[in-house]
């Protein structure tokens, strides 16, 4: 059994299917809800940790003061070794405390599209990872490639969107954990980001996708988290 624990930076954006993933395989789950002024755990309390995605960027500390300490925790996890996967922001936030740049992108991406496989040979990356598969995306900002780290998946819209760092870091741009109550709850709260864009569907577009694009999107999902997880019991 593992201790996971995510970090949560506002109501909309939780662990999705994450945490369906960490209940099939008997794992404890815990959180902090970082715009609550939850506290952060011990790191030594915890097998692997997920940072969550937030409309905030990473540098937003004047509005957001709770980011400036969940990067010094975040930045002692990497030096740490400690597992960890971040999600959208949470790639963002790995990519900053590594040193790299965090900003603007060309295009804001939101909605269903492609992903190209880079590499599939860094940690809780698997083997055999599809040259290509569909996602769930809903990001402005990107970042550059941290020194040192592996690239892995790129899309036409955005050419840095994962990235691994040393033997226990996976940072990913995009949205695997996705579920259509995820969707509808950015598309609620969100609705400012749906300016019509070159990579930016519409709420209907993003509501119609049916359930197999789910399906295959969690499958790769698991196969992610599984080998996380391998690797933290090795």
């Amino acid at each position: 059994m593992l201790r996971i624990h995510y970090f949560q930076h506002v109501s909309f954006e939780g662990p999705a299917h994450i945490e369906a993933w960490a209940r099939s395989r008997g794992h404890r789950v815990s959180s902090s809800r970082l715009d609550l002024s939850q506290p952060l755990p011990p790191l030594e309390e915890i097998d692997l940790l997920v940072i969550l995605g937030g409309p905030m960027g990473v540098d937003d500390e004047k509005r957001f003061q709770w980011l400036a300490e969940e990067k010094r925790y975040l930045e002692h996890a990497v030096r740490s070794e400690k597992m960890i996967l971040g999600v959208c922001l949470g790639a963002q936030l790995v990519a900053r405390v590594l040193g790299a740049r965090v900003f603007q992108n060309a295009h804001k991406e939101i909605g269903w599209f492609p992903l190209e496989c880079v590499s599939d040979r860094a940690p809780g990356w698997p083997c055999g990872m599809p040259e290509r598969f569909d996602a769930f995306h809903w990001h402005g900002d990107t970042f550059d490639l941290p020194r040192g780290s592996v690239h892995l998946a790129r899309s036409r819209a955005c050419e840095n969107q994962a990235f691994s760092y040393g033997p226990a870091t996976l940072a990913l741009q995009f949205h695997l954990e996705a579920t259509a109550h995820s969707v509808s709850q950015l598309v609620d709260h969100c609705p400012q980001d749906l300016r019509p864009g070159a990579y930016t569907q519409s709420a209907e577009q993003m509501k119609a996708v049916p359930a197999p694009v789910f399906e295959r999107m969690h499958a790769l999902l698991f196969r992610i988290l599984d080998g996380l997880s391998s690797q933290v019991m090795q």
